[in-house]
C-alpha cells in the first residue's frame, strides 16, 4: 500500500467499521493531542481505551488508563500510537498479539518497517494521520476551519450516522 496518501473511502471505512481505538501514549494533560482526540472521539461514540504505563490504573476522561495493550481484557479494533516513530515495532506487535485490525501512527510519525509488519500480519496501516481530524474532515464538521479539499462545494463527502455507519454522498 502506498503511504503518501489514503483515499477517503479506506480512512471512512476504518472511522465507521472500527469502534474501539487502544491510545497508546495517551496523556492525561489536557494540552496534549491525544488528550482531546480522545475525547472528541468518546463525543462521537467511539470506544477509547488509554494506554500510558506512567498513568496505569488513574482515570482519563473516565476510562481507566492501561499500562499496555495486553492489560485490556475487550477485543481492539485500532491501535493509535502516541509516541515516537522507533516505538512502531513493538507497538506493532503489541497490537498484532491483541488482535487489532488496524495500526493507526499520529500525525508526523512513520516507520515503514512497523507498517509492512502490520500489514503482513494482517492489519490494515495509516500513518501520519489523525482520526480525530479525518471523522472532521469526512464528516464535513471541519471543512470550515480551513482543510484544503482543493474543491469548493457545500456538500459534505461522508455522512456519518448512528452506529458509525457511513453513506457516500449521492
Amino acid at each position: 500500500m502506498n503511504h503518501d496518501s489514503y483515499s477517503d473511502v479506506y480512512i471512512g471505512g476504518i472511522l465507521t467499521s472500527c469502534r474501539t481505538f487502544a491510545f497508546v501514549g495517551a496523556s492525561p494533560t489536557q494540552s496534549r493531542p491525544s488528550y482531546f482526540a480522545m475525547k472528541y472521539l468518546m463525543a462521537k461514540g467511539y470506544r477509547v481505551i488509554p494506554v500510558n504505563p506512567g498513568h496505569a490504573g488513574k482515570e482519563l476522561l473516565g476510562q481507566k488508563i492501561r499500562a499496555s495493550l495486553a492489560d485490556i481484557e475487550e477485543p481492539v479494533d485500532v491501535v493509535d500510537m502516541f509516541r515516537t516513530p522507533d516505538a512502531a515495532p513493538e507497538i506493532v506487535r503489541e497490537a498484532i498479539a491483541i488482535g487489532a485490525k488496524v495500526m493507526w501512527m499520529q500525525l508526523g510519525i512513520r516507520n515503514d518497517e512497523a507498517a509492512k509488519m502490520a500489514e503482513d500480519a494482517g492489519l490494515k496501516v495509516v500513518m501520519n494521520r489523525c482520526p480525530k481530524i479525518e471523522y472532521g474532515r469526512l464528516s464535513g464538521e471541519i471543512g470550515w476551519v480551513g482543510v484544503n479539499r482543493r474543491v469548493i462545494d457545500n456538500r459534505k463527502p461522508f455522512l456519518f450516522g448512528k452506529g458509525g455507519t457511513m453513506k457516500h454522498r449521492v
